[in-house]
């Protein structure tokens, strides 16, 4: 039998006139007049349809109505993969739908349908590849090691961020991301192959020095780097290669004392807080699926854990508030466990301003005062783990006040720093 016999003419007539006039359409009546003609030629349609499906789930009359949303990704993902293996963007539409519908069901707190899809997305990308419709065999990976990671998956993980950038490489990029080489670094670190993820991370790093004689990169960046590297190099016991680079940090500090930066670069916070979230990950939960946690090291988390992660802000408010009053009458006891919190309130205080506004001055400094102050305080008690912790305060108000650029005062507390470690 015939398609066009179970398909009825006189729709597909009015449908193509509706798209033929010259009158405005409204999406809704265009989505109504692909889904008729999808059925005759699908090869033009289904392309169209699952676009303005997709478009029609961003649309603003339905910001707040999630589930709308939700159905319309799910139409636009379902409408994709009916896209002939003939269109030469089938792959690219795909992932495109697909993304789109992981996110709504990841905010609907759909982990394990959302997780599904995450792993059609990279399937997809696979097939793309061997057909020649992508360039990369990693395509459309990306979420899928994020959303492992959030579940504790460290090790399958650190396996594709480590594909994604052996391709990139492979590709002939001379330039392989910041963003890339973190999230595998820290999902190697995660998965316990510490001198892997120093390996990768230091290529990262030698890589930023060369970008910065040809001017490709911020004296901050390659700062915060260092100093990142710095703290990776003592936590594996390796102090004389944690000193070089605390050292080379501070000469690039002094410069930005004398003469600012070489040149002018518009917004670089997220380099900050993204490594600042990184060195704080092991004071936070242990992830797993039933309790995921932010993929640090990446920059796609999931709606539900973001979301979580900064509404626990007012609870470690009070629970710092608890701890400040329990640590005046006992500070022995309890001053550790209050730099801790607070620790956590800082860093999570930081990501969420730095995802909202870039004045982050004035309403951050108090938070990294009183790390400092807190941790002065418990090294003047001569508790054993006073110098550490101090040292480790005054480094996280260094980074914070060099991405203010305080440039001055971040040399200052790192030249203490380096006094206190070297």
């Amino acid at each position: 039998m015939n398609l066009s016999e179970n398909v009825d003419q006189d729709a597909v007539l009015r449908a193509r006139t509706m798209l033929l006039g010259s009158g405005g359409l409204s999406v809704e009546q265009e989505i109504d007049a692909y889904r008729v003609l999808a059925e005759v030629s699908p090869l033009t349609y289904l392309p169209k349809l699952s676009k303005a499906l997709l478009s029609f789930g961003y649309a603003q009359e339905f910001r707040d109505r999630p589930d709308i949303q939700l159905a319309l990704h799910a139409q636009a993902a379902a409408a994709a993969r009916r896209i002939g293996a003939g269109e030469p963007r089938r792959t690219e539409f795909l992932i495109r739908a697909l993304t789109a519908y992981q996110h709504q069901l990841y905010s609907a707190g759909r982990r394990v349908d959302g997780f599904a899809i995450c792993e059609e997305m990279a399937e997809a990308g696979r097939q793309g590849f061997k057909q020649g419709q992508v360039q990369s065999p990693v395509y459309g990976h990306g979420r899928l090691a994020a959303v492992l990671a959030e579940e504790g998956r460290h090790r399958e993980a650190a396996e594709i961020c480590g594909r994604i950038v052996q391709a990139a490489r492979s590709e002939g990029s001379a330039d392989v991301s910041f963003w890339a080489t973190v999230e595998w670094a820290a999902e190697l670190d995660a998965a316990g192959f510490h001198d892997a993820a120093l390996d990768a991370f230091a290529e990262m790093v030698d890589a930023d020095r060369s970008k910065l004689v040809a001017g490709s990169t911020s004296l901050a960046i390659l700062t915060w780097e260092l100093v990142r590297h710095s703290q990776m190099l003592d936590a594996a016991g390796r102090r004389a290669g944690a000193g070089a680079a605390r050292k080379e940090a501070l000469g690039l500090l002094a410069e930005l004392g004398e003469t600012g930066e070489r040149r002018s670069w518009s917004d670089i916070l997220s380099w900050w807080t993204m490594l600042l979230g990184l060195s704080g990950r092991a004071q936070e939960p242990e992830a797993s699926p039933r309790a995921p946690a932010p993929p640090f090291g990446s920059t796609l988390w999931s709606h539900d854990t973001r979301q979580a992660y900064f509404d626990s802000l007012p609870a470690l408010e009070e629970e710092t508030a608890r701890l400040t009053e329990a640590a005046r009458t006992d500070p022995h006891r309890h001053l550790p466990g209050l730099i801790a919190a607070h620790r956590r309130l800082t860093i999570r205080s930081a990501l969420h301003r730095e995802n909202r506004t870039h004045r982050i001055l004035k309403p951050l400094r108090p938070l990294f005062d009183n790390g400092v102050a807190l941790a002065r305080r418990l090294d003047d008690l001569g508790a054993e783990e006073g110098r550490a912790l101090l040292a480790r305060a005054l480094t996280d108000r260094a980074m914070f006040l060099l991405a203010a650029k305080q440039y001055g005062e971040a040399y200052d507390d790192f030249l203490v720093v380096t006094t206190l470690l070297d």
